[in-house]
């Protein structure tokens, strides 16, 4: 079915992260297994030299994608299982030819935009990421290297850039999978839509900067009642694993709120 662009109104952008928390507790088990499977993989492609992170880079688009299957088919009482990241390269030539070079693209920018960060900061950031593994007994060339103009820099460039690549690449997956469209149609059509949709996507980040503060305030609080605070940080996995998987949750609602069908004003 064809789509046509919306204009959605700011509010749209918490109702968004709403239904996505709601879809979530609906079928908490089978999402967070598909992101757990996700990362498993991740984990397991880094053994491999080079060729295993750039797959990975590669399957960041079928990762999206693949969880906004599984919320259709949560909404819908189906199955929702691992599976569906394979699910869209199954389908027609063109289309797996489309959406993988749409994966290629999206892993050669995202090297590009690292080169560029580590050759700005000098290598500061990796060095420093090295360094926090480590625990606590390097604390004095930490803090050296945060004190780097070179390490802010890079980091301005590498968040920046990053969300700006995150613009095209945000419906674009869906757009080629379920519209047909072709690679540069797609990140065309995705940059408008939310251009479009500016204001929800802002108050959609708005709202989740205020779910994840108040979520560490409230933990902060219960753990300081009980003279436990040192234990706060055990919570810290299972709530950013919960986190990100409504973020890939949410994703389907971002789309309808932002296309419709003829006909259609709202997201279904």
């Amino acid at each position: 079915m064809a789509l046509s662009l919306r204009q959605a109104a700011p509010g749209e952008g918490v109702q968004w992260l709403r239904e996505a928390f709601r879809l979530f507790f609906k079928r908490p088990l089978p999402f967070a297994t598909m992101f757990v499977a996700f990362l498993l993989v991740a984990l397991l492609a880094t053994l491999v030299p080079v060729v295993g992170a750039v797959a990975m880079l590669m399957a960041l688009p079928l990762l999206s994608l693949g969880f906004m299957l599984a919320s259709r088919a949560a909404r819908h009482g189906q199955p929702v299982h691992p599976g569906l990241f394979v699910e869209p390269l199954r389908g027609d030539p063109a289309g797996r030819k489309s959406l993988l070079m749409l994966c290629a693209v999206y892993a050669v920018c995202t090297v590009l935009i690292m080169t560029l960060s580590d050759w700005i900061d000098g290598g500061s950031f990796e060095r420093l990421q090295r360094l926090m593994a480590k625990g606590d007994d390097n604390q004095a060339e930490v803090e050296a290297l945060l004190a780097d103009p070179r390490l802010v820099w890079g980091l301005v460039t590498r968040f920046g850039l990053a969300a700006l690549l995150s613009i095209p690449f945000w419906h674009a997956p869906a757009l080629v999978h379920w519209q047909g469209q072709g690679v540069a149609q797609a990140l065309f059509s995705s940059t408008l839509a939310v251009w479009r949709c500016k204001g929800a996507f802002v108050m959609y980040s708005l709202a989740w900067v205020g779910v994840i503060a108040a979520f560490g305030a409230l933990v902060g609080l219960l753990f300081g009642l009980f003279g436990a605070r040192q234990l706060a940080g055990l919570i810290a996995m299972p709530a950013g694993l919960m986190f990100s998987t409504v973020f890939y949750v949410s994703l389907l609602y971002t789309f309808e709120g932002c296309f419709s069908a003829p006909g259609e004003t709202g997201t279904d």
